[in-house]
């Protein structure tokens, strides 16, 4: 089948690349990803790439052990710069042309962050990987998804959980009788304080009208089933939700 979308951005959080690890990047998880995103690139999408770096540094938590906050976010892009490096090696191992670009400079490894430049690649069949955030401290690689995604024209944000596959009406890692979400909306994910995305980027997704999907990364060819068009995950649009939550 062909993807139902022409262009999408892939939100990919720094945990998924360290897979069973406590912390860094795990070859296996990165190859598994790589495979997930040759597979989506197959069905015909243009597809661009953020990537966190909580696997190596975590901004948040050296903040609150004291380190000066908008260092400590400086460092958070260095890390997403790593990360960006590592998966563009295994994609580029899995034969797909990429290239990647970064908020901030570093022109030994990547290209500056332009937009028009950006699209061009993308309509060339290269997969894009944004890297170092927005460049600007105090906001999260969510918020860069969500950025990035509205400057380059992107039809829908795919936001890749970690073994967890939607939005769900409370933590099922720690509630067994968590129900998920077939589709809800934005407003209700922000007066419900459901921790799907930062609010941030939420409202620039709601302002900007673009659909967000939450799913399972780890679910084999789960990434590109949903760009063919089957129905999996949670949607978040400006649809009113189910009454009721989906029974997951």
């Amino acid at each position: 089948m062909s993807a139902q979308y022409a262009r999408a951005l892939l939100k990919l959080s720094g945990e998924s690349l360290k897979g069973k690890r406590d912390h860094g990047i795990d070859p296996e998880a990165v190859s598994f990803l790589c495979q997930q995103v040759k597979e989506a690139v197959q069905t015909g999408v243009q597809l661009a790439i953020v990537v966190g770096g909580g696997n190596i540094w975590r901004g948040r938590d050296a903040a609150a052990q004291g380190m000066e906050k908008a260092a400590a976010d400086y460092a958070g892009m260095l890390a997403t710069m790593i990360n960006s490096l590592a998966l563009q090696d295994g994609l580029e191992q899995a034969g797909l042309a990429t290239r990647v670009q970064s908020a901030i400079v570093a022109q030994s490894v990547a290209e500056p962050f332009i937009r028009r430049r950006a699209i061009r690649h993308l309509e060339k069949g290269r997969v894009v990987i944004f890297a170092a955030g927005t460049g600007n401290p105090f906001m999260s690689t969510d918020t860069a998804a969500a950025l990035r995604a509205v400057e380059i024209g992107s039809q829908v944000l795919l936001m890749a959980k970690n073994k967890v596959d939607g939005v769900y009406d409370s933590d099922p890692l720690k509630n067994p009788k968590a129900r998920r979400f077939d589709r809800i909306s934005y407003l209700e994910v922000l007066n419900r304080r459901l921790e799907v995305i930062d609010n941030t980027a939420l409202s620039l997704c709601m302002d900007n009208n673009l659909s967000i999907i939450v799913f399972d990364i780890f679910a084999p060819g789960k990434l590109r089933k949903i760009l063919e068009g089957e129905r999996g995950g949670t949607l978040v649009s400006h649809t009113l939700s189910q009454e009721t939550p989906v029974p997951a």
